[in-house]
């Protein structure tokens, strides 16, 4: 049932070319169509209003021919012959009708020939105006000694005043329907271009899906935006891959390192309890199983803090810290713990007082976890000899640095000790950890402000340097 109706779904989809194209096409074709009538309709108008000031002087003009020279009205036959001249000239339609009334509104002309009675029914009842609202009518008065002798009228129908000519509309209609093909081939040719690179993300985003990170995208586009998405998705896929190995790696090795106290603590108990081991022998594994269950205790507590850290829901105070009472006071409950192997730290602190601004339980996480590193590299037979030193830096922070004369760091390591669950093959052979002390402590520099890295190689052990802001 749920995969008909995803079969369903994906049918109602469609493409961005099919989805972009059909919509713009009958956008930009309701558009330009909408647009061609207005225009359409815009050049009757202009067109009606230019003949009728066409009209308008030939009724001037005729006027101006029914003048005689001394100034009386004389309409004469010649005025068909100038009428049919002007309507050639204008090129003015056969539907025109010119008529031409006396003083008392009497018919003196006429083109075509009408009765008094016509006349009478083609215009109003002030002979001014067109009676029928399909014409329209140009008039102009006849002047002569100061006075009107008449008046000439010119009637055409509405029809002629707004034709436009066949070629002209063949030719309106051929551009508009260029310019939608034109529209429609831009739209078209922008969707294939753009549909592409989308349709190739989307095939690498489903191999992906499928667990397979390997992906090679043709990154190379003229397009800027298109470019970087390629480009910025071929970088995800090769961290993806890299973080889908990292997590692996991490699954197998934290696996392994989890595995190995359970497995001796349950070794160690089954032989007490079977009576395999009595007495003080039996205390004494019922000890060790203590100790591994311990040490156990401190991986998944390590494993917690780390992850807790890196999702950011470890709260990290800052506090006005007097640096030198603190560090003294870390090192000595430090070194309770330690035994007779190690020596007491020589501390190189300033006289003068230095406040930092932090979390003292973080800073004490991060000491400790230095000062318990260094007794990891302590060479066998020797004994451990740590500085830490305390100044100031010109930057206004506080720069602690902590050295060792223990075995050091190999060069090929030295760009990787700050990586989860990683330990150097020196330390591969006992079991210390999960390998998440530096990276731990690094970013509980960085959550308050600071920083943690390796400093200058030694001649002989390693140094690391921790920055914390200064109370300002």
């Amino acid at each position: 049932m749920d995969r008909l109706k995803k079969k369903q779904q994906q049918k109602k989809r469609t493409s961005i070319l099919s989805y972009w194209t059909v919509r713009y096409l009958l956008i930009i074709g309701t558009g330009l169509l909408l647009t061609a009538l207005v225009t359409f309709w815009w050049i009757q108008q202009e067109a009606m209003n230019n003949r009728m000031q066409t009209t308008a002087l030939l009724a001037q003009e005729i006027a101006d021919r029914s003048v005689s020279a001394d100034g009386s009205l004389n309409v004469t036959p010649a005025l068909h012959g100038l009428i049919e001249d002007r309507k050639r000239f204008f090129k003015l339609t056969q539907e025109m009708c010119v008529i031409i009334t006396g003083p008392k509104g009497e018919l003196l002309f006429s083109q075509p020939e009408m009765t008094e009675k016509e006349m009478r029914y083609e215009l109003n009842d002030s002979l001014d105006a067109a009676r029928s609202p399909g014409f329209k009518a140009a008039g102009a008065q006849i002047q002569g000694n100061g006075k009107t002798l008449g008046q000439v009228m010119v009637l055409q129908s509405k029809r002629s005043l707004r034709y436009i000519p066949r070629e002209e509309i063949t030719f309106f209609s051929i551009l508009i329907v260029f310019l939608i093909i034109l529209s429609w081939l831009t739209i078209y040719l922008l969707s294939i271009k753009l549909a592409k690179p989308i349709q190739r993300v989307a095939s690498a985003a489903s191999q992906i899906s499928g667990g397979k990170y390997n992906i090679i995208l043709e990154t190379e586009a003229k397009e800027r935006e298109i470019h970087e998405l390629l480009l910025s998705f071929q970088e995800m896929a090769g961290k993806l891959q890299q973080f889908e190995q990292s997590r692996a790696v991490m699954l197998a090795g934290v696996s392994h390192e989890l595995k190995t106290p359970v497995t001796s603590i349950k070794g160690l108990v089954h032989a007490v309890r079977e009576g395999i081991v009595e007495g003080g022998e039996a205390s004494e594994f019922l000890d060790i199983a203590l100790l591994e269950a311990g040490r156990l205790q401190r991986m998944v507590a390590d494993l917690l803090d780390y992850n807790a850290l890196a999702a950011g829901i470890v709260a990290i105070r800052h506090d006005r810290l007097e640096a030198v009472p603190l560090l003294e006071e870390i090192v000595y409950q430090w070194k309770l713990t330690q035994s007779v192997e190690v020596c007491t730290p020589e501390l190189q602190l300033p006289k003068l007082p230095l406040f930092l601004r932090g979390d003292p339980l973080r800073i004490q996480q991060i000491m400790v976890n230095l000062l318990n590193n260094s007794v990891q590299a302590k060479p066998p037979g020797q004994m451990l000899q740590l500085d830490l030193r305390l100044e100031e830096n010109p930057q206004g922070y506080a720069v602690i640095t902590v050295t060792d004369n223990g075995t050091g760091i190999p060069e090929e390591n030295r760009g990787r000790i700050f990586e989860a669950f990683f330990r150097s093959s020196g330390k591969q052979s006992v079991l210390r950890g999960l390998g998440l002390g530096l990276t731990f402590s690094r970013l509980l520099a960085e959550a308050m402000g600071g920083s943690l890295r390796l400093g200058d190689r030694p001649e002989q052990g390693c140094t690391f340097v921790i920055t914390l802001p200064l109370w300002r």
